[in-house]
């Protein structure tokens, strides 16, 4: 602290000390004498045996131990005053904080300080307090705020974190008058090098779109397929319950669903007993005929029981009656085979996926729907090697350009790099074998051919049914160039309208917390 006091005391020499006669109560003296100049005196220059500290008047307040804040009246490196109603009593020890106002912060200095005097203003009374403990750093950050006091400016927490003693302007003008040595200016190499890296990928740029887009071929409509399968319904029912739902997987020979038809259970139980009753009635004519001696046998008039009708029964001859017997065999073994037709039939109803496929649409089976025959009830879509591909619409005055083997670039929604294809095969129609994801509306069209594109990377079965954009190129090379440029710089506008939107997106939240 005694580095302070000197150092202090060396700085403050020749400069003028407040008088008794400043309007904010600077008329009380820090010096050991006591000593009161005029009422009419505003400054004066003490003498160096009695200088001590200036006093200053920033906005302050003091805040002691007991938590009652007072207004401040003056302030010093060594001291402080206070406004109060009623006088404090001389020599009285206190701990306070200082509540400084520094610009738009408030710096608190805790100190240790002994009130001195008190003196009568009118109706309040001034506190005169000597600081008699106060730590190295509050004290230098103290003294920072009174030099800048001083100097005619208010302190702000900028000037003061960058160590810039307000009371040194000559040492400032003498460092900033010294002449520096004339710097040359830079040369604009790297501003021309990027300007011309700029120019010339637009130069590319620009290149790259009008080739792609007036020598390569661009088909009318594209999309990804692959092979559809429609399972339907093997005869009239109602449709069971069942889980699946479009973009779902199946196993080969996984259960899909099944069809309830109550007529055809209804008629196999009927053949069933058919087939019972026909053996009965073998059995007792043959014990009838063993039993009769050769005398008459009573026999049933039908093979199979009507409903509702009770059965006749007549007596013949025993010739008759082995005659009958082969009858109810011939009428047993022809219950048999309705019953193996009929099982067959119901065994059909159960329905199994005939692959490893992609479940494309299926029919809801809520509340018991009921389907008829050969009615659509599920579209599976075969995801297998080579089974995804993408169709393309090609016009016929285009068409006589492309070949089977010929290179394309197919390029799917949201996808940064193309996908190299190969030309499978051209036709003036589409294959024998239906395919999903092409839309029937686009086929009626009279004057394209469809081209079918095997893709050299595996395309995902999410993917079907997509438009996609596709380019044929005679020059593979140039092609390949053209499409890539392109591409790129379809992803940075992507990214930056993605960005665009999510800050679009972000600013009416922020507005409406």
């Amino acid at each position: 602290m005694s580095d302070h006091h000197s150092d202090m005391h060396d700085i403050d020499r020749n400069e003028p000390t407040l008088g008794p006669g400043s309007p904010r109560g600077a008329g009380r003296s820090d010096s050991p004498s006591g000593h009161h100049d005029a009422p009419g005196e505003q400054i004066r220059h003490e003498r160096r045996d009695e200088r001590r500290f200036i006093r200053v008047t920033p906005p302050f307040r003091v805040r002691f131990e007991d938590g009652q804040e007072l207004t401040g009246a003056d302030v010093s490196v060594s001291g402080f005053a206070v406004r109060t109603s009623r006088p404090m009593r001389p020599g009285e020890h206190c701990s306070a904080s200082l509540l400084l106002t520094v610009g738009a912060t408030e710096l608190i200095v805790p100190v240790r300080a002994e009130c001195r005097h008190a003196t009568a203003e009118g109706r309040q009374h001034v506190n005169g307090f000597e600081i008699t403990d106060i730590d190295p750093p509050h004290r230098e950050l103290l003294r920072q705020v009174v030099r800048s006091c001083l100097t005619g400016r208010q302190a702000n927490i900028e000037s003061l974190m960058e160590g810039e003693d307000a009371q040194t302007p000559r040492k400032r003008k003498a460092g900033s008058s010294t002449p520096q040595p004339p710097s040359r200016p830079p040369k604009p190499r790297g501003r021309y090098m990027l300007l011309f890296t700029a120019i010339a990928i637009l130069a590319v740029v620009a290149a790259a779109t009008a080739y792609r887009n007036f020598m390569l071929i661009e088909p009318s409509f594209a999309a990804v397929t692959a092979p559809r399968i429609d399972i339907r319904a093997p005869g009239p029912g109602i449709l069971e319950a069942h889980d699946l739902q479009a973009g779902e997987r199946v196993e080969r020979d996984q259960e899909l669903t099944s069809i309830a038809n109550s007529d055809l259970e209804s008629e196999l139980i009927l053949s069933q007993a058919a087939l019972r009753y026909n053996d009965q009635l073998i059995a007792n004519l043959q014990e009838h005929l063993e039993s009769a001696g050769g005398g008459q046998v009573s026999i049933a008039s039908s093979a199979r029981p009507e409903s509702g009708q009770a059965m006749n029964f007549e007596t013949v001859s025993p010739e008759i009656a082995r005659a009958r017997i082969e009858q109810f065999k011939t009428a047993r073994d022809l219950e048999s085979s309705r019953i193996t037709a009929l099982e067959a039939r119901q065994s059909s109803n159960d329905i199994f996926s005939p692959c490893n496929c992609l479940v494309a649409w299926a029919l809801s089976s809520a509340d018991g729907t009921y389907v008829n025959e050969s009615e659509r009830i599920m579209t599976l879509i075969r995801t297998g090697e080579d089974d995804v591909m993408v169709e393309a619409l090609v016009h016929m005055d285009d068409i006589e350009r492309i070949e089977p083997n010929q290179t394309a670039y197919v390029a799917l929604p949201n996808a940064s790099t193309p996908i190299r294809a190969r030309v499978r095969n051209v036709a003036l129609d589409i294959e024998r074998q239906p395919r999903a994801g092409f839309p029937s509306w686009v086929r009626q069209q009279q004057n394209v051919a469809s081209v079918l594109l095997v893709p050299e990377e595996t395309l995902p079965a999410e993917s079907v049914g997509k438009p996609v954009d596709v380019r044929f190129t005679e020059a593979p090379m140039l092609g390949a160039t053209a499409e890539w440029v392109w591409q790129g710089v379809r992803a940075v506008i992507q990214l930056g309208d993605r960005i665009y939107r999510a800050a679009i997106q972000e600013e009416p939240t922020q507005g409406a917390g």
